[in-house]
């Protein structure tokens, strides 16, 4: 692997326009089981809702084996066929109301090889910027993994550690039908998450996948629900393990509207994904 030639990829941007159309987002709030009195600020976009624009449009022809478009264009093309969101971070400093114009500019920032227990690795950070007419609205940091084929031969990694319940913590199913709904929002294709031949006979997992953003998003709409009114400034989330469907997961949350820890967790009780709010 030839991780300088990766390395070139950093600096390049690509520059999306659009506008927030509200179509998607009732789309979510059907998902997130919402009425019309949803916990979200009247006549905006929430926290994370903006990950229902600027969504990919690969050509059919351009799409790989996974389901993901081929890397080489934006992303750099990392020989390691297992990509996965590993985490992020989000800053909100303005509010997007629902139907205005919207643009994005995204810059690859890093791209750094590792090698771990699960063998080599790749991670590309992702910037994002998102204006509005007033100005800038959204910064973003997103982390991408890249890791070599699943080893069937290889031992289990150990299980985590369990994590005592939070203040608030809600019984989550994930199913099959709920992990189609937000690939359908989202026009994710990763074959993890709704081919279930696929996850476990070629990337070895037991079932299918929760969606990173699915989850953070849970985690985000929990606070929002239990802090009325309250408003999002910044969200800083990692996945720790696979959350997959059919397990009886839990979402918790504790802290305060102005300072918050969420995760999700597994049957076990340990953290698939992490996350801090802070708001206001």
């Amino acid at each position: 692997m030839d991780i300088e030639h990766l390395k070139s990829w950093i600096g390049r941007e690509e520059r999306v326009a659009g506008s927030a159309a509200p179509e998607p987002l009732a789309g979510l709030a059907a998902l997130l089981d919402h009425d019309d009195a949803s916990p979200w600020q009247a006549g905006e976009v929430p926290p994370l809702g903006h990950w229902l624009y600027f969504l990919p449009r690969a050509r059919q022809s351009d799409i790989g084996e996974d389901g993901h478009p081929r890397t080489g264009g934006f992303l750099p093309p990392v020989p390691l066929p297992r990509r996965m969101w590993a985490g992020g971070g989000v800053t909100f400093h303005a509010p997007i109301m629902i139907g205005e114009p919207i643009e994005r500019v995204s810059t690859i920032v890093d791209v750094a090889a590792k090698s771990g227990a699960s063998g080599d690795m790749v991670f590309v950070t992702v910037g994002h910027r998102i204006s509005i007419r007033a100005g800038l609205a959204i910064e973003e940091r997103q982390d991408i993994v890249y890791r070599a084929p699943a080893d069937s031969s290889a031992a289990p990694p150990p299980p985590a550690a369990a994590k005592a319940p939070g203040e608030t913590a809600e019984p989550y199913h994930a199913d099959p039908v709920r992990l189609f709904r937000y690939s359908a929002l989202t026009f994710n294709s990763h074959r993890i998450h709704y081919d279930r031949d696929y996850a476990r006979h070629v990337e070895g997992y037991p079932g299918l996948v929760v969606h990173g953003p699915y989850q953070a998003t849970l985690l985000i709409d929990l606070y929002l629900r239990r802090h009325p009114g309250a408003r999002a400034r910044s969200f800083e989330f990692r996945a720790r393990a696979p959350l997959f469907d059919g397990a009886d997961a839990t979402l918790n949350l504790t802290g305060t509207a102005r300072a918050a820890e969420a995760w999700t967790a597994g049957p076990a009780g340990a953290p698939a994904m992490t996350a801090t709010i802070e708001g206001e």
